[in-house]
C-alpha cells in the first residue's frame, strides 16, 4: 500500500525470540540423549560421552530459556500451553528430562543425578499434561480435527513411557514392589493413550486432505511413541529377577512389547513415504526447524529399544537391526545439528531472531 502521509513508516516492533520460543525444543535433548545411549550400547564410549555433554548442555540452556519465557512472557507461554496444536509439545520437557536421566545412569552410572532428574519430571508431568489436556477438553473455541491435532499429541504416550523407562531402570537398582507397580501402570497407560491418539490421527490422515506443510516431522512420533513403549517394557523385563510382580506379569509384558515393536516397525515405511511425498513430489524445501528433532528421536529410540528388547528376549536374529538404525539416527542427528549451528550462526551475524528459536506459526 502506498504511503500518502509523506512520513517514513515505523518499522514493526520486533518480538524477542524468547517470547516465541518453540515449545517442543526439548526434543533436542531427547534425540541427543537417546543416541548417546545407543552409542553406549554399541560400545562407542567416546561418542556416548560427547553426545551426553551436548544433551546436558542443551538441557541446561533450555531450562534457563524456558524459565525466562515463563517469567517475562507468561501470557504467551500460557497461550501455547492451552493450544490444541502446541500444548502437548511442552511434554518434551518431561521426556527430555527422563531421557537425560536414563543417559546419566547408562552412560556414566550417575544414579544420584539420574534419580534427581526423574523426581523432577514427575510434577512437571502432572502439571503440563493435565493443563494441556483439560484446556483441550474445556475450551469453547475448539478447532476442527484437521487443524487441532498433529504428531505432538503422541507426546502423551512418550512422556508417560519416559517415566516408566527410567523407573524400570531404577527398579533394577533399588528394588521396590510399589515402584514396580507404578512402572507397570505407566507402561500400560502409555499404550492406552497411544491407541486413543493414533485413532484420531489415523482418521485425520485418511479421511481429510493432507497438505504438504502439515506432514511435518512431529508425525514421526507416531513411530517413536511405540518405540519408547518397547524400551519401557524391555527395561521392566530386565527387572524380572528383582521383582516378583514384574515376573508374574512377564509373559503379558513381553507380548505387549512385541506388539509395540511391530507397530513401530510398521509405521517407519509410511513415515518415509510421507516425507518423500512432502519434499520430493511437493517440493517443500528441506530447511532446518527445531521440529526436526522430533524426527531424529524416533530413529534413535527405535534402535535403543530394539537392542534392549533383543537382549531381554534373547532374539539374536535381530542383532543387526540396532546397528543399522543407530547409523541412520546418528546421520540424521548430525544433519539436524549442522542445521542448528548454521542457522544460529546466521542469526548472530545478522542480529535477527533465529528460526531455530522461534515457533513455527504454520
Amino acid at each position: 500500500m502506498t504511503n500518502t502521509t509523506g512520513k517514513t513508516p515505523e518499522p514493526a516492533a520486533r518480538v524477542h525470540p524468547i517470547a516465541t520460543l518453540f515449545p517442543g525444543y526439548f526434543a533436542l535433548v531427547m534425540a541427543t540423549g537417546i543416541i548417546a545411549i545407543g552409542a553406549k550400547q554399541q560400545k562407542i564410549d567416546w561418542l556416548a560421552n560427547s553426545l551426553y555433554v551436548v544433551a546436558a548442555g542443551a538441557f541446561a540452556v533450555l531450562v534457563v530459556l524456558f524459565v525466562a519465557r515463563l517469567a517475562l512472557y507468561p501470557k504467551r507461554l500460557a497461550a501455547d500451553l492451552t493450544s490444541h496444536a502446541k500444548g502437548f509439545s511442552f511434554l518434551t520437557i518431561v521426556a527430555g528430562t527422563n531421557v537425560l536421566a536414563s543417559a546419566s545412569a547408562v552412560v556414566h552410572g550417575w544414579w544420584t543425578l539420574a534419580e534427581f532428574l526423574w523426581w523432577c519430571s514427575l510434577p512437571l508431568y502432572v502439571i503440563l499434561l493435565y493443563t494441556a489436556l483439560t484446556s483441550a477438553v474445556l475450551r469453547h473455541d475448539k478447532p476442527g480435527l484437521g487443524a487441532g491435532i498433529n504428531g505432538s499429541w503422541f507426546l502423551l504416550t512418550v512422556a508417560t513411557e519416559s517415566v516408566a523407562v527410567f523407573g524400570a531402570l531404577l527398579l533394577g537398582h533399588h528394588p521396590s514392589d510399589f515402584l514396580a507397580f507404578m512402572c507397570i501402570a505407566a507402561f500400560c497407560l502409555g499404550l492406552v493413550l497411544y491407541l486413543i491418539v493414533m485413532t484420531m490421527v489415523f482418521l485425520r490422515w485418511t479421511f481429510q486432505p493432507l497438505e504438504p506443510t502439515e506432514a511435518d516431522p512431529p508425525a514421526w512420533i507416531a513411530a517413536g511413541a511405540v518405540a519408547i513403549t518397547v524400551l519401557a517394557g524391555s527395561n521392566l523385563l530386565a527387572a524380572r529377577t528383582v521383582s516378583a510382580r514384574v515376573d508374574r506379569l512377564g509373559p503379558l509384558i513381553e507380548g505387549l512389547v512385541t506388539l509395540a515393536w511391530a507397530t513401530a516397525t510398521f509405521w517407519f515405511p509410511v513415515m518415509v513415504a510421507i516425507g518423500a511425498w512432502r519434499h520430493i513430489a511437493c517440493k517443500v524445501p528441506l530447511r532446518y526447524h527445531p521440529s526436526y528433532w522430533a524426527l531424529v528421536f524416533p530413529l534413535g529410540m527405535y534402535g535403543v529399544a530394539t537392542f534392549k528388547m533383543r537382549a531381554v528376549t534373547k532374539l539374536d536374529q535381530l542383532e543387526w537391526a540396532p546397528k543399522i538404525t543407530f547409523a541412520v539416527a546418528l546421520t540424521a542427528w548430525t544433519a539436524a545439528f549442522i542445521g542448528l549451528v548454521v542457522q544460529g550462526g546466521r542469526a548472530v551475524s545478522n542480529r535477527t531472531p533465529s528460526p531455530a528459536l522461534v515457533v513455527d506459526h504454520r
